[in-house]
Formats: C-alpha cells, sequence, structure tokens
C-alpha cells in the first residue's frame, strides 16, 4: 500500500501543531519554564506549523526543501538536550549560564518520559515523514 505524500505532510504538520501545543501548555499552563536549548528547540518547531500547513493547501511537495532544514536543526538540539539530561554530555557543557538549568528535568512521566525525550521524538518523526515524503516524491 503506498501513503500518499499528502498524507506524510499532513502527519508531520499533525506532531508539529502538537508538539506547539504542548509546549505551550506545559509554559503558560503548567508553568514551566523553558531553558535555553528548549527555545531553540520551540525557535524550530513552530515555523514548521505554518510551513507545513502552507505546503498542504495545495500540495507542494517542495515544502520539504523548507521544513527539513528546521526540523533537522532541531533534531540535532533536541539530540544535544536529551544526552545532556541523561548524562552523556557533562553539564559544564550545558549553553544553560543563567535560568533553568538545561540537564535538569522538569518533569517526567512513567519515570522516563521527559520533555526533551518527547522533543526527540517529536522531531525524529517529522524528519522521517518529510524524509519519507521526499522519497516518494522522487520515485
Amino acid at each position: 500500500m503506498k501513503i500518499s505524500g499528502w498524507i506524510l505532510i499532513f502527519a508531520a504538520w499533525l506532531i508539529a501543531a502538537l508538539s506547539t501545543l504542548g509546549a505551550l501548555f506545559m509554559g503558560e499552563v503548567m508553568g514551566l519554564t523553558p531553558c535555553v536549548l528548549c527555545w531553540y528547540q520551540r525557535i524550530a518547531m513552530f515555523p514548521l506549523v505554518v510551513v507545513l500547513a502552507v505546503g498542504l493547501f495545495p500540495l507542494d511537495a517542495k515544502v520539504v526543501r523548507y521544513a527539513l532544514p528546521l526540523s533537522s536543526t532541531g533534531l540535532l538540539l533536541a539530540t544535544y538536550h536529551l544526552l545532556l539530561t541523561i548524562g552523556v554530555i557533562p553539564e559544564a557543557m550545558a549553553p544553560c549560564a543563567q535560568g533553568v538549568p538545561c540537564g535538569k528535568i522538569q518533569a517526567q512521566w512513567f519515570g522516563f518520559v521527559t520533555i526533551p525525550l518527547l522533543s526527540f521524538v517529536a522531531f525524529l518523526s517529522i524528519n522521517l515523514l518529510l524524509a519519507l515524503s521526499a522519497l516518494r516524491k522522487s520515485q
């Protein structure tokens, strides 16, 4: 069964929209102050909602060109943040000089799901969906 490019881009948009709403909920409703790395990841995620939506109506397969750099940058930041929180990267290498420490876990669900892990999974999923869409277009 072939999945259409529209569905792949829509799924990427849905993940970006839910991630944006989740970040806003955690910051504004739950009162969790984002660290510097969280802000950078938000800078990469929030525009994806608009960019992917514009690429859906009508379907513009070239939207991958615009969305993939944002999503890839976000994935790199999320990977760094996740490695920092699990202790692979030492806290001394964190860019957070003031405010909330980047290595601090502010919220944890089910004993292992953290905000950096959610961000990593969201960016990874968006990257994979965009790559699949690009591959589907080239075939």
